[in-house]
């Protein structure tokens, strides 16, 4: 196939999940208005799941197709992706103060799954029985969201919305999701032929051009919270994304691929522990503080530049 037809769908399926994030994040905003959900929740769970999307669309995918490397890359790149550009933007932008009552058990299940998932994949691969240990983590951390809803119903300030509007922002809701889906899809494939054209392994593009693609709801989210001045949504969404991504993702990745999901060298000495490094620089200073600070953003900002620069020099052509 021609190289600008490639680029052109593969700018195609960039703008799907652009706009499909946006739409899903205006529709989340309207639910938690209307029941009174605190955005932190509303953003660590239905925003969450529908922004991590793309990232299991991709991954699955990449499995199915024998793209292993960009499969992993993917969603271990996702997380490294929100922490270090998306995040830093946030924080840079708003340096948020934090409830650590929401945050506590969410940023440690986030820290501990990093650390489960990089302590798994030691053999070079990562076998379906072990990688239950992580959808148990899944398992705690939907169990607290749902108990934070029922506690701090109705305690956020919240915007008045028209009930008359909710189907609109259900069809929305689903064209959204549909738009992420479709977009994540183009992203695959032809980020795949990108990386055959322009002879880069797969899973350095699956670590940086596909994770950061994949990571544009999450930039949406970030972009309308820094406009709007909302920015528990955006940290809520980021923390509930990144918990996805390391728990379910892959274990479903591993079950797919016959229960034994293969791990790049790559993936485990370079991609593993500076993700696992990102979820410590994001959750520490708000534990002991309960805030986040801009030096903190700038911080994931110089370290995932960082990392981009070493992943591209050591592991690159």
């Amino acid at each position: 196939m021609h190289t600008g037809l490639v680029v052109l769908l593969f700018a195609v399926g960039l703008l799907l999940i652009i706009k499909g994030g946006d739409w899903f994040v205006d529709s989340a905003v309207f639910i938690a208005n209307l029941t009174g959900i605190p955005k932190f929740i509303i953003g660590a769970t239905i925003v969450s799941v529908a922004t991590t999307l793309p990232e299991l669309t991709v991954s699955v995918t990449g499995v199915l197709d024998g793209e292993l490397g960009l499969a992993v890359g993917n969603a271990v790149g996702s997380v490294t992706a929100n922490i270090g550009l998306i995040m830093g933007i946030s924080i840079v932008c708003i340096p948020a103060a934090i409830k650590r009552n929401q945050f506590r058990l969410k940023g440690t299940i986030m820290v501990l799954a990093a650390l489960l998932l990089w302590v798994l994949c030691k053999g070079g691969s990562l076998h379906m029985l072990p990688s239950f240990a992580l959808i148990a983590l899944l398992a705690i951390y939907i169990w607290d969201n749902i108990r934070d809803a029922k506690n701090d119903m109705g305690m956020d300030e919240r915007e008045q919305v028209d009930k008359k509007h909710l189907p609109k922002q259900l069809v929305m809701f689903v064209i959204g999701i549909a738009a992420i889906v479709v977009g994540s899809k183009l992203l695959i494939k032809y980020g795949s032929e990108l990386a055959l054209l322009l002879g880069v392994p797969s899973a350095i593009i699956g670590v940086t051009m596909v994770a950061i693609g994949t990571s544009l709801p999450e930039l949406i989210t970030t972009l309308t919270a820094i406009r709007k001045k909302e920015s528990s949504m955006s940290i809520g969404n980021i923390i509930g994304a990144n918990i996805i991504d390391l728990a379910m993702i892959l274990p479903i990745c591993s079950i797919v691929s016959d229960g034994k999901l293969t791990i790049a060298e790559q993936s485990y000495v370079l991609d593993m522990p500076v993700c696992f490094g990102m979820t410590l620089l994001a959750v520490v200073p708000p534990l002991i503080k309960g805030r986040m600070y801009r030096w903190q953003g700038i911080l994931m900002l110089l370290a995932y530049a960082a990392y981009v620069v070493v992943l591209v020099t050591k592991f690159g052509v």
